[in-house]
Order: C-alpha cells, then sequence, then structure tokens
C-alpha cells in the first residue's frame, strides 16, 4: 500500500517507493495536490508527479533514473548542419520564457515515446503555469518568421534542472529547444538534466540511466546551490555545444 497525503502532510521520501515487483515500480505516493509548496518539496526530494485523468496525483521515483549530463550531450551530424543553417536564418530565433502557457499546451497534445495518451492533464498545466509565473519553471522556444514551431519546458531549481515535455510543429524543432536548453544549462554551470524516464530518444542525445541513490545525492548538492543567473537566449552559450561537438 502506498501513502494518501493529506493536506499538509509531508511526501515520503524516494527510497519508500515500489519496488520493481510490483504493479507501479516507482510509485512513493499519492493526493497532496500541486500547489507549488508541494511541486518545490517534491522536486527537491526527487519526486515528480504522473498521472492520467481521473486518477489523483501520483507521485513517482524511478529506478534507475534517466539523466543526460550536459557534457555527455551529443548532436548528430544532420542536427549540426541544422543548428548551423538555423542560426544564420534571418527570422530564426529561440527564445525563453516568452510564451511558455501556448508551450505547455503544445505539449500536452504530445504523447510520451511509447504512450497512446497526454500525461499532461488540465490540472498538470494549471500547475506548472502558477509556478511558472512563481519563476521555478521556464520554457525554451523555436521561433520560424513570427511563429512557434517547437519548445519544451523544464524546471530549474539551483543548479538542478529537470526536463519535463517537448513539442514540434516541424522537423527538428524540439531538437533545436533542446540542444539551446543544453547550452544554456552548461553555461550556468549545470552538470545533469533530470529525463525522469528512459527513452531512444533521449538515448540518442547522450541519456542514459544512474541508480536513483545517485540521482538523489545529486540533486540534494545541486538543487540546494544558489541560484543562477536568470535563464535568457545568449547566442554565445552555443560555443559551449561546438566545443563538444
Amino acid at each position: 500500500m502506498i501513502p494518501w497525503l493529506e493536506p499538509g502532510q509531508p511526501l515520503p521520501p524516494a527510497s519508500t517507493a515500489l519496488g520493481p515487483d510490483s504493479d507501479a515500480p516507482g510509485l512513493v505516493a499519492a493526493g497532496g495536490g500541486l500547489a507549488p509548496e508541494r511541486l518545490e518539496e517534491a522536486y527537491r526530494s526527487g519526486l515528480f508527479p504522473w498521472y492520467s485523468a481521473g486518477q489523483p496525483v501520483l507521485w513517482w521515483s524511478p529506478e534507475p533514473r534517466m539523466v543526460l549530463p550536459t557534457a555527455a550531450f551529443r548532436l548528430s551530424h544532420s542536427l549540426k548542419k541544422t543548428l548551423r543553417r538555423f542560426r544564420r536564418t534571418p527570422g530564426c530565433e529561440i527564445r525563453f520564457d516568452s510564451a511558455f502557457e501556448a508551450v505547455i499546451q503544445a505539449c500536452a497534445g504530445t504523447p510520451r515515446e511509447g504512450q497512446d495518451g497526454t500525461w499532461i492533464v488540465p490540472a498538470m498545466v494549471a500547475a506548472y503555469t502558477a509556478w511558472h509565473r512563481a519563476g521555478r519553471v521556464h520554457s525554451v522556444e523555436t521561433w520560424v518568421d513570427g511563429q512557434l514551431v517547437g519548445g519544451l519546458y523544464f524546471v530549474a531549481i539551483g543548479r538542478m534542472c529537470f526536463g519535463e515535455s517537448m513539442f514540434a510543429h516541424r522537423t527538428d524543432a524540439s531538437k533545436i529547444a533542446l540542444a539551446a536548453f543544453v547550452a544554456a544549462a552548461r553555461a550556468r554551470g549545470v552538470a545533469l538534466i533530470d529525463c525522469q524516464q528512459n527513452t531512444r530518444h533521449l538515448a540518442s542525445f547522450g541519456a542514459h540511466e544512474i541508480p536513483r541513490r545517485e540521482f538523489l545525492a545529486h540533486v540534494t548538492a545541486a538543487a540546494g546551490s544558489a541560484e543562477v543567473q536568470p535563464w535568457a537566449y545568449d547566442e554565445a552559450a552555443w560555443r559551449l555545444l561546438d566545443e563538444a561537438a
């Protein structure tokens, strides 16, 4: 049995997650709502909410955990060419936080790899939008000729980033946003981006799984560090990817 959270009741530690032989490996608790304070508590503890319409809020901490070390980020030869072309084409730009609500709504309509439906239910959209207004959640956006064509959103606490979801309305638009996100993260001293779950798509960029214990230790250290400079586009950050290519 997993605990049901009453208002104000602390989340159980990630180490209490159901094991691999259970029906829901990684599940820690249910209920408790999605207030910004609850989300802050969860992410600092290595937990995240993930549930479907008609279910209560479910809190997870998978074992192992999928992460993307920013120094290990890989670009395919074709994506390198796409990025070079994007960066020198008039009308193509990367923006941070200029259209967060449009980004999360677009992500809500994009199922995760291997899933039929979306996990970003209306309550999640409302909660993360409120958390964005509090300055904790950010969007990275790919724009072409004044149109939003792709992007992603992420949580940032100290020097810890948690990737949430991506969308693309044009080929490679979400990949361009991801590359810009990684470049900005590296420029701010972020060593690891949480990817939550294993997908082939993320693995192709250099993401891999690590033990939960190792992940939690990194979150404690990185999230406890001083807040980084404001998240904004910086053309000079691209050189960090160029150097790693």
